[in-house]
Parts: C-alpha cells; sequence; structure tokens
C-alpha cells in the first residue's frame, strides 16, 4: 500500500514538473513571424484612415449645412486648395523639412543631454535630493514660457529655437530614464555587481536594457514636447530670417485672416508628429517588446 502511494506521488510529481517544463518552452517559444501586408494594412491602417474619412464627412457636412460662417470654419475644399497652391509653388516641402529638421536636431541635442542627466539623478543620492524635483518642475512649465527670455538672450536665430526645445525636452527623457531605472528590480543589480558589471559597464550592460521601457515612454515624451516647443517658438518669433516653418506658416495665416492656411497648418503639425511616431518610435516599441517575448505578432 506505501509502495502504491509513493508511486501515485511520484507520478504526480512527475507531471507537475513535466506541465511546468512545457509551460516554460510555451513561453520561450513566442511565435515571432512578421504579419503579413495585408493584415498590417487592414488592422493598423484601414481604422485611422476610416477615422480620418469620418472627420471629413462630418466637417463637409457642417459646411453644407451652414451651422457657421466660412470665414470660421473652412470647407476641407479650401483647406485642400491651400495644400494644392503651397505644392505647385513648391513651398510645401521646404517648410515642413524646415521644422522637421529642427525638431529631430533638438530632440538629438535634448536626448545627448537628458540621458547622462537622468543616469546621474537615478544613480547619485545627493544629485537626486538637489536635482530631481527642478526636473519635475521643469517637465511641468509650459515651453511657451521659455520663448521670451530666450528671445532675449539670443535674438531670433535658431540658437533660441534649440533652447526652448531643450528646455522642454530634457526634463521629460531624464524624468522617464529615472522612472525606468526605479523599477529595475534590485536582484539585477546585485547579479551585475557579482559578475563584476560596475560603473559605466554596469549602466550600459545592466542599467540602460533593464531601463528601456521606461526610458523608451520619456523619449517618446521628449519628442512630443521637443515638437511642441518648436511650434510654439516658431508661433512666437516668427522672423524672415529663421525661413518659414509650420510655426510661422500658422502665424501667417492668422495674420493674413487665412483661415484655410491655418487650418492646414494645424493639420501639417498634427501629421507630422504622428508620422515620427509612428515611423520611428512604434517600430522601436514593437521592437523592445517583441525581444522581451510581450509581443506575439509585429
Amino acid at each position: 500500500m506505501a509502495s502504491t502511494d509513493t508511486t501515485a506521488k511520484a507520478k504526480a510529481k512527475h507531471d507537475d514538473l513535466a506541465g511546468l517544463e512545457a509551460g516554460l518552452d510555451a513561453l520561450d517559444a513566442v511565435q515571432t513571424h512578421r504579419t503579413p501586408l495585408r493584415e498590417i494594412l487592414t488592422k493598423k491602417a484601414l481604422p485611422p484612415l476610416l477615422a480620418v474619412g469620418l472627420v471629413l464627412v462630418v466637417w463637409q457636412i457642417l459646411v453644407a449645412a451652414k451651422v457657421t460662417d466660412e470665414s470660421k470654419l473652412p470647407a476641407p475644399s479650401a483647406v485642400w486648395d491651400s495644400l494644392s497652391e503651397m505644392w505647385l509653388k513648391g513651398t510645401l516641402l521646404e517648410v515642413i523639412w524646415t521644422s522637421v529638421s529642427r525638431g529631430l536636431l533638438g530632440f538629438l541635442l535634448a536626448l545627448a543631454i537628458g540621458t547622462p542627466l537622468g543616469l546621474l539623478v537615478a544613480r547619485v543620492k545627493f544629485v537626486r535630493a538637489a536635482i530631481g524635483p527642478i526636473l519635475q518642475g521643469l517637465q511641468s512649465l509650459p515651453s511657451v514660457a521659455w520663448v521670451p527670455p530666450a528671445v532675449l538672450w539670443f535674438g531670433l536665430n535658431d540658437a533660441m529655437m534649440y533652447t526652448v526645445i531643450l528646455l522642454g525636452a530634457v526634463p521629460s527623457i531624464a524624468n522617464g530614464l529615472v522612472s525606468g531605472i526605479d523599477q529595475i528590480p534590485p536582484l539585477f543589480l546585485r547579479a551585475g555587481r557579482t559578475l563584476g558589471a560596475t560603473g559605466l559597464r554596469g549602466a550600459r550592460h545592466v542599467v540602460m536594457p533593464a531601463a528601456l521601457p521606461g526610458y523608451l515612454a520619456g523619449l517618446k515624451q521628449g519628442w512630443a514636447f521637443s515638437w511642441r516647443s518648436l511650434m510654439a517658438a516658431e508661433i512666437i518669433a516668427s522672423s524672415p530670417d529663421l525661413g518659414l516653418g509650420l510655426g510661422q506658416l500658422l502665424e501667417n495665416g492668422r495674420n493674413n485672416i487665412d483661415l484655410p492656411g491655418v487650418f492646414l497648418a494645424i493639420l501639417l503639425i498634427l501629421v507630422v508628429g504622428i508620422a515620427i511616431d509612428l515611423l520611428i518610435f512604434s517600430p522601436v516599441e514593437r521592437w523592445v517588446l517583441r525581444s522581451r517575448g510581450l509581443l506575439v505578432k509585429s
């Protein structure tokens, strides 16, 4: 009888181990094959296009019903005419590139400053106590507040633009990295120190990979702040010497009482912001999730 119970217990234990092993194998065998293009277009591209189409339909209905005067709400066709006119003149891509190049360069500068600053704040207690609250306060400060002092410091030039971008984006990137480091399990850090990963080596091989999700969230927010800061600077501090960017285009439309031009500038600002997120940050985010087994399909 005892032998039978022992055999049954051994069999049950073996079944439990087999089940656990199968579960671990299932976790390791996460499918990472790429989604067919047709499925991507159906699931990811079609819904936003339908939403845009619905907005355009509602917009046209409001205009046709004369809910308000066309001087306050231009027809979609009027905005399209403004877009076509800029395209035919050859100024559309130039205007977009002026703002995009500034925004991306300013973001890269903010990345180069915010990353080491975030590491320093997260890893040095004295620096965190001294600078941490300041970073939080700077992140909550509207970027437009930095435009007047930046103009007084540097004048109407690109240095002023980049200063506003940095003051808006650096705190977001640094705080995102600090948040990601705070969420690292202490066991990872102890294991890294045991293996000799200390100092810069530990930051490169342990801290940064483990903090990557939070850091990536900070980068996305940093880009959003960079773009918003740049638009605020271009709108307020418009000058012929700065070239024509999207912010200046918006301000020119207001000065000329050109409402279709104003709506066109708003739509272009929105489209560029969404395109940067979809083309740069979304693929990186999917790669991070896939590498950690958190994304079955891409």
